[in-house]
């Protein structure tokens, strides 16, 4: 039987911190909200390692299949296709994308890695496959291997290590954001509890968690719960314009290339794009960039 949980916040890493009793966040340009584009390079593995988890949603539809070449070549779809044509996009909008990618898609994806490295992207660890999440039921010298591992073949598939971690499918230990400081790690997307930045006492040097709601992520609302694609650039437009009223806030949208890059998809996102860039004091930028900005204002 699990033990009580103690009076107080349910974890160690951060206090309660209710958001009108925080000094006001300013951006760099005195920009009234920070947008990060999080762009997915993933592979899902015919072969995934022993006691592997996925993520429950995919299990019912997919899960049953061995070897799942359907999920595998849809996901390959985006490293194939999909990528190119959000590029095309992003680069229409003059927007520098955060790369959450397994250390696997990187392997098996030079060209696509060399086509995110010329723009300047940024990578962040996200796991070594798409079909295995981190979860409690790893032993922790399992979880810190995966870590590791991973950040160790980015690096040398990239020639950087990464400095930021996006847990796949969301998914995190109770020890996840220790490990992640103890690996180097200077922020995480796993917390979707706010709309600013915040720090987190994970042990030694403070771990910058930046929010990336599910609610705007393109999986979330296309794939599982099948929102109409007309309506996708007013839901990321209407949440855009809320937080870009209340200012200091920042918005991750969250894209995956073998879904938002479809032929049929990828016109939407093109409007949604257009509707954000129509603000004035919209900061374009990388998670790192935020996280570093973040955290220089925070510990001055």
């Amino acid at each position: 039987m699990r033990a009580p949980i103690p009076r107080g916040m349910d974890n160690p890493y951060y206090p309660y911190s209710p958001i009108g009793a925080r000094a006001p966040l300013r951006w760099p340009g005195g920009a009234k909200i920070a947008l990060v584009v999080l762009l997915h390079l993933e592979y899902w593995d015919l072969a995934a390692p022993a006691g592997a988890h996925v993520d429950p949603r995919f299990v019912g539809e997919y899960g049953s299949f061995d070897p799942d070449y359907r999920t595998w070549t849809q996901r390959d779809y985006g490293a194939r296709v999909g990528v190119f044509r959000l590029l095309e996009v992003l680069d229409r909008y003059g927007l520098k994308a955060t790369v959450a990618a397994n250390s696997s898609a990187a392997r098996r994806y030079p060209y696509v890695v060399e086509a995110l490295q010329k723009r300047g992207y940024e990578f962040a660890g996200h796991g070594r496959f798409a079909n295995e999440m981190i979860t409690g039921a790893m032993s922790e010298d399992a979880e810190r291997d995966l870590i590791a591992g991973s950040l160790g073949e980015l690096k040398a598939a990239t020639g950087v290590r990464p400095v930021g971690w996006v847990g796949q499918d969301y998914g995190e230990s109770a020890r996840t954001p220790r490990l992640l400081a103890e690996a180097g790690v200077q922020y995480v997307l796993d917390w979707p509890n706010d709309d600013q930045p915040y720090l987190m006492d994970a042990g030694g040097a403070p771990l910058v968690s930046i929010p990336s709601q599910p609610e705007w992520d393109d999986v979330q609302q296309l794939w599982l719960r099948r929102l109409g694609m007309d309506l996708y650039p007013k839901m990321v437009g209407e949440a855009f314009e809320t937080l870009h009223g209340e200012g200091g806030r920042i918005f991750v949208l969250s894209l995956h290339p073998w879904l938002i890059g479809m032929a049929h998809r990828i016109a939407y996102l093109d409007q949604a794009l257009h509707r954000l860039l129509q603000f004035g004091g919209v900061w374009k930028t990388t998670a790192a960039e935020a996280a570093t900005h973040f955290r220089s204002v925070t510990e001055a």
